[in-house]
């Protein structure tokens, strides 16, 4: 049942990072910063892509992804068009590795430490969740205030 139920919500909620993305109306404004808001809604969608991917893809899919974590907030004017195709890959990716899992393996310790301590794969699968609504809600108000 657990495992079903985050299939449901990182595909909801990366569903909902893809309308934002695809809601900015002036493209150029998903690169934009302001004096107050020092990440673009550009590069938090890559942080997204980056962090999901090695942590999901990588560590439990086995995908062989390779993170370069400074380029998610050094990189710029990646097309639209091309963020989208990086989160429709993401979401399959999400969900064929979660699919693979079973309850017993959300008990079991999460191959690494990523936050600095030993916890659970289906802990971390939880926080990498919050993480990621976090940055959503960036996002949003990113794009409601810079893209004009």
């Amino acid at each position: 049942m657990t495992i079903d139920i985050l299939k449901s919500l990182y595909d909801r909620d990366l569903k909902r990072l893809q309308v934002e993305i695809e809601s900015y109306q002036n493209e150029e404004s998903l690169w934009e910063i302001d004096k107050n808001i020092s990440n673009s809604g550009g590069n938090l969608c890559l942080h997204l892509l980056g962090n999901l991917n090695t942590y999901i893809g990588a560590e439990l899919g086995k995908t062989r992804y390779e993170r370069q974590r400074d380029l998610e907030f050094s990189l710029k004017n990646i097309p639209k068009t091309e963020l989208l195709e990086k989160l429709e890959n993401l979401v399959q990716i999400i969900n064929s590795t979660l699919e693979r899992l079973s309850e017993e393996d959300l008990k079991k310790q999460y191959p690494t430490e990523a936050l600095g301590y030993s916890m659970t794969t289906g802990y971390f699968l939880i926080h990498l969740l919050l993480h990621l609504n976090y940055h959503l809600g960036q996002i949003n108000y990113h794009r409601r205030f810079l893209d004009i």
